[in-house]
Parts: structure tokens; C-alpha cells; sequence
């Protein structure tokens, strides 16, 4: 059987994926807003723990398993050849195989070569998740996200070179008021220079265990209500220049549930946010109770 290691995390997108521990954890783990990786000490699990629950989820799901999410936070850290081999075991076991996908931090970016990008695309590792969330270089050094601006683009270039599909995140209300504007516009910035096939959009929450949570009970931190939330979110929206990217803000932790594709959807999903900004009181805004991280 499957046996996972402390809380699971993925992308809502990967609800039907079988989600495998290639690692444990999350090599860089010091993002501020995070907790998800906080209580793990990082590590490549051992390839032969990793075939025993393929060959038990081959036998117990077979062709059902179309999908594999490679968790936790950063599998791409691990070497490419350790990768390569895992994904011929999932090739192998699973002849349905449409997708594998994983998490990707800037810093695996950084290390993983346009070739070995490409040569685990080519083995069928075609989609990472990177979390951008912030195209404002202040934001991202208050968040602690080990890179700037510029290096974001750089290191999301080189997948992008390598044929591989980008899932992009941005983090609403990092920038609290005072960056909020300037925030939604660099982070539109951003996502425009990479043109990722994916961009959604997260509130940024405190959580239990993160420096951001230790800032806020300090009162140093903005937390954004509804409807300024939404008017960061047109901002945003509002300044992408995209060529085919499907847009989404389908987390738990949005107050609005948006999507469509860009460019082609952009007039329809501005003017829905115009509405909400022209009559809050009659915006259809999800409960807080409803909410989730």
C-alpha cells in the first residue's frame, strides 16, 4: 500500500491524481506564508519504498490511475536520474499515463539544466507548479522566497525552453495596502514575461507555525477584507498580456471563484469584478466559514 509521511498537500487541479512521496518535505522551507513542509525534515525517499507503492497501486487501480502527482513541496530537487528512473517504473506500471506533475520551487529551477528538464518531460513529467507569488521584488523579499523578480522569470524561462508546462501562483494581498496596487501590476509583470500555460490566484493567510502569523499577531501585517481583495484581482487581470493561458481562482482561500482562458475570457472575468466592485452588497463572496488554506 501507499503509506504518506505527515500532511498531504496538492494542487487543486490534481483531486484525481495518485499522489506519490518522492520527497519528504520541502528543501527550501522558508518561504514566511508557508507551513505546509515545517514539521518535515527534508529527504529523497528511497527508490525501492517508491516501486513497492507503484506495484501496489498498479494491482489495486490499474487503469484508473491516468494521472501522478509527485509530492511533497520540491520533488524536482531530487537528481535527474534518480526522476528518470522513477518515471519509467510509472511509465511502465501504468500503460493509461497521461500526466505527471509536481511541485516546483525556484531554487530546483535554478539547478535543473534545460536538458534535464526536457529529458523528464520526454519521460513524461510535463507540468510543475511554480509559486510566483509576487512579481514585486519588496513582496518577495518580506516572503522570504529566496529570489527576485528578475531570477523568476529567468529560471521559469528555462522550463518553458525545456517544453515543459508551467502552473503559476500568485499570492493576493502580499503587498498589504500600502503595495497592494503596485503588487497586482509587477505580479501581472511577471506572469506576462513567462507566459505560463496556467496562472491562478491565492489570498495570502496567516497560518499557525509561520513567521507571517507571528507578524500578524504583532499587528504588522494587512490582511486584505473582500473587496479589496478584488479590487487587487481586476488590477491584476487587468494589466496580463497573454497569448494562451487558462486562468483560475478556484483555491479554498479565494473570496470570488473566477476562471476562463486569456486572452479570450479576460473582457468577461474584468467585467464580473467591475460588478462586484460597483455593488459589493450584492457580490455572491464566499464565507469565511467556507474558506480554506
Amino acid at each position: 500500500m501507499i503509506r504518506y509521511e505527515g500532511k498531504l498537500f496538492r494542487p487543486p487541479s490534481e483531486a484525481d491524481s495518485l499522489i506519490l512521496q518522492a520527497t519528504i518535505g520541502c528543501s527550501y522551507n522558508r518561504c514566511t506564508f508557508c507551513a505546509m513542509y515545517r514539521e518535515k525534515r527534508f529527504r529523497v525517499r528511497k527508490l525501492e519504498e517508491l516501486e513497492a507503492e507503484i506495484d501496489w497501486a498498479a494491482r489495486e487501480l490499474g487503469p484508473m490511475v491516468r494521472k501522478v502527482f509527485l509530492a511533497d513541496g520540491d520533488a524536482l530537487i531530487a537528481k535527474s536520474s534518480f526522476l528518470l528512473e522513477l518515471l519509467g517504473k510509472l511509465r511502465r506500471a501504468f500503460p493509461g499515463l497521461s500526466r505527471v506533475s509536481c511541485y516546483a520551487s525556484p531554487q530546483a529551477l535554478a539547478v535543473r539544466t534545460v536538458e534535464e528538464m526536457r529529458a523528464l518531460r520526454e519521460a513524461g513529467l510535463v507540468l510543475y507548479y511554480l509559486g510566483i507569488e509576487s512579481g514585486h521584488d519588496a513582496v518577495l523579499e518580506r516572503l522570504e522566497k529566496g529570489v527576485d523578480s528578475a531570477e523568476m522569470i529567468r529560471v521559469a524561462a528555462k522550463a518553458g525552453e525545456a517544453g515543459v508546462k508551467l502552473s503559476t501562483m500568485i499570492l493576493l494581498g502580499a503587498g498589504g495596502r500600502a503595495l497592494s496596487e503596485e503588487h497586482a501590476r509587477e505580479s501581472a509583470r511577471v506572469v506576462n514575461a513567462i507566459q505560463p500555460r496556467f496562472v491562478s490566484t491565492l489570498v495570502m493567510t496567516p497560518v499557525e507555525g509561520t513567521p507571517l502569523m507571528e507578524e500578524a499577531m504583532a499587528g504588522k501585517v494587512d490582511e486584505l477584507d473582500p473587496i479589496e481583495l478584488a479590487r487587487e484581482l481586476r488590477q491584476f487581470v487587468g494589466n496580463l498580456e497573454l497569448t494562451g493561458t487558462v486562468f483560475r481562482s478556484n483555491h479554498a482561500s479565494n473570496y470570488l471563484a473566477l476562471g476562463g482562458s486569456l486572452p479570450k475570457d479576460k473582457a468577461r472575468i474584468l467585467a464580473e469584478l467591475d460588478r462586484v466592485l460597483a455593488a459589493p452588497s450584492r457580490a455572491s463572496f464566499t464565507p469565511e466559514w467556507m474558506r480554506g488554506l
